[in-house]
């Protein structure tokens, strides 16, 4: 047995001890699929932080924090009787080796785009032969992905049979459309509408207005994830550089009106 293989067993081990009804972890014994779902996808964004951090040593702990997560979810369902961890690993297995007969068998591909491709042609026919009858372009992206990363794959795949913007300017002046009709929602007061009615219009035209600004991001190649993460950071730093400078001048950020406040964000963007 191989040290990583004796490592991945320890680690089967530990899950099924903190899962053991008489003396696991009254914590991880309660868990179920849907209450440990979130943190799968947290441990999966606080990967991503670290990768755009560029912090290998914190990469190297987020992507076993990760890997837990499938442990735990493996372990789940091999108590129900449905799969177990071998199985999980068996399937990837195969389906790489099956997406990919250009390395493991005679096909060949021109590039990445062909790969690609080929790649969902061949998601397409697995989707046939278990029995899926949804033959739309649309068909097999998961509703569970983050709605941002969803509205961009439907993009994508719509734009793939044609049906997409010929350039950025008729992107653009769509998202303006739509900034229009979200100001035509709001009161005169700049105050949101009060009824359910009026409230549910002004959910959908910020609907329309987030999914245009996605199409925007797909048409200039940026990850609509990434894009935002760099604006929470940015918008982060100058807050705590506004903290930084107003609690120098003695002053709680708390206690100042806009104007002031404003003129420390303005420092805080100067001072980068």
């Amino acid at each position: 047995m191989t040290e990583e293989s004796h490592d991945i067993d320890r680690l089967l081990e530990i899950m099924a001890r903190l899962r053991d009804p008489q003396r696991g972890c009254p914590w991880d014994v309660e868990q179920d699929f849907a209450s440990i779902a979130p943190y799968t996808i947290e441990e999966a964004y606080e990967v991503a932080d670290a990768i755009d951090r560029g912090d290998m040593a914190d990469l190297k702990d987020e992507l076993g924090d990760l890997l837990l997560q499938v442990v735990f979810h493996a372990r789940m369902a091999e108590e129900q009787g449905a799969f177990a961890f071998a199985d999980v690993v068996a399937a990837i297995n195969d389906k790489m080796v099956r997406r990919h007969p250009h390395v493991f068998g005679d096909a060949s591909v021109e590039d990445a785009r062909a790969q690609t491709e080929a790649w969902e042609a061949q998601k397409r026919r697995e989707r046939e032969r278990n029995g899926d009858t949804d033959g739309s372009a649309l068909a097999g992206i998961a509703r569970g992905l983050p709605e941002w990363q969803r509205a961009v794959k439907l993009q994508k795949r719509a734009a793939r049979v044609g049906f997409d913007w010929p350039g950025i300017d008729p992107v653009l002046a769509k998202l303006e459309e739509e900034v229009g009709e979200v100001r035509a929602e709001f009161d005169a007061d700049g105050k949101p509408p009060a009824d359910t009615a009026a409230q549910a219009r002004l959910e959908e035209e910020i609907g329309d207005l987030l999914f245009v600004a996605a199409n925007v991001a797909r048409h200039g190649g940026v990850d609509v994830g990434s894009a935002l993460r760099r604006a929470n950071l940015k918008f982060e730093r100058r807050f705590r550089a506004m903290e930084a400078m107003a609690a120098a001048d003695s002053t709680p950020l708390e206690k100042l009106g806009l104007d002031a406040q404003d003129g420390y964000w303005e420092r805080a963007k100067a001072g980068e």
